[in-house]
């Protein structure tokens, strides 16, 4: 009987660790779903199903990594911004078209020369200066139109625009980051032509060093080794960088970024040009001319926070008339009463009638507008 009983207990034992084993194996299996999110893993396979749609690559079976870069896909027709509705950036503009949208367009022009196609003649030796190039970075102060640009580049060059925000290519999980950058240019490959844009790339991809975490320089090495694949082959993708500090950047990511534009604060010219596209063609040429003259160290983002302020004044004369009272309002409305037209004066709150005042314009408490100005006062201190 004491062997039964030892027998009996054993298999009871083994059956309760199996048991608690098994349950624990399901309990972990639920968590890790919660975890990423299973909640709303039928919306997010909605919402990649119809980028794929739009795409025209519906039916294509993606890998769960390469799931989560889709859902950072941003369709071209979605973008609003076209180049013709950035002022002052003509010449950069032109560049860009040549160096990225006509690769991406026309491939054939630039793969390597073909005797057939290109020139009886053509040198083999020289095919690698017909590759287009993988790696575009747009470089300069804030609010300056970087990001504008890259927009603006999807939409005109129809090309799949995978907008990668740095915390999409990072997991907790060891080794989950590099397969999510590989799957980005996995992706890439099957929905090109494509463009890769990563915004503040200084973030992502700073200068290597002694104190950087396993996890972000394998990250980075595994960055650049998907990058040095793109150079070997006819793929049309390409990595396009945005960053206001380019001396952070690592500079075996700027080797690979040959094109480089620098995005400066815009001249008086310059200036004049974002003013025409931003104010009403109603406002006087002269006085968009005044205004640019007056609005020195103004980046494209102060010059439209500036226009903003001063569209807003007319607003709050119609509203001050009307004491703020709401029925006022209303039948001010109703009767289709008018708000007064933007006038030079809006944009100099200490103007008089008579004319300009010798101050700025209002620029919304610009940083860069605030130092340009203290730079401006210290050298007039120093003069007199």
């Amino acid at each position: 009987m004491a062997a039964k009983d030892i027998v009996r207990k054993t298999i009871i034992d083994v059956a309760l660790f199996a048991s608690t084993q098994l349950a624990l194996y399901y309990a972990w299996q639920y968590w890790m779903g919660s975890d990423s999110g299973s909640s709303s893993s039928k919306t997010k396979k909605a919402k990649v199903a119809g980028v794929l749609e739009r795409l025209g690559k519906q039916g294509m079976q993606l890998s769960e990594h390469e799931e989560i870069i889709a859902a950072e896909i941003v369709h071209p027709d979605d973008i609003a911004v076209k180049f013709t509705d950035i002022g002052g950036l003509d010449p950069i503009i032109s560049s860009l078209r040549e160096s990225v949208i006509y690769p991406l367009l026309y491939p054939t022009l630039f793969n390597t020369p073909d005797s057939e196609s290109i020139s009886s003649d053509a040198d083999t030796s020289t095919s690698s200066l017909f590759i287009a190039p993988k790696g575009v970075l747009l470089h300069g102060p804030p609010g300056c139109g970087k990001t504008l640009l890259a927009r603006a580049l999807a939409r005109e060059s129809h090309a799949t625009f995978i907008n990668v925000p740095f915390s999409t290519l990072t997991n907790k999980w060891y080794g989950e980051s590099n397969k999510l950058v590989a799957a980005l240019f996995a992706l890439a490959r099957k929905l090109q032509p494509s463009i890769i844009f990563i915004d503040e790339i200084d973030c992502f991809l700073r200068e290597r060093g002694s104190s950087d975490h396993e996890v972000t320089g394998m990250m980075k090495a595994e960055f650049m080794t998907m990058w040095d694949g793109l150079l070997t082959q006819s793929d049309r993708i390409m990595v396009l960088g945005a960053t206001n500090r380019p001396l952070d950047i690592d500079p075996a990511i700027l080797r690979r970024m040959p094109k480089r534009f620098a995005i400066a604060l815009p001249d008086v010219d310059q200036r004049r040009k974002i003013l025409e596209l931003m104010l009403p063609k109603s406002f006087p040429v002269s006085d968009i001319a005044t205004l640019a003259q007056h609005t020195p160290g103004f980046s494209g983002s102060d010059l439209k926070e500036m226009c903003r302020d001063a569209a807003m004044l007319p607003l709050r004369e119609y509203m001050r008339e009307r004491g703020g009272d709401h029925e006022n309002m209303v039948k001010g409305i109703n009767e289709g009463a008018k708000i007064r037209p933007l006038a030079l004066r809006d944009f100099f709150p200490d103007a008089s009638d008579s004319g300009v005042s010798s101050g700025r314009p209002n620029n919304g408490g610009s940083t860069l507008a605030l130092r340009a100005q203290r730079i401006t006062d210290d050298t007039t201190d120093s003069l007199d």
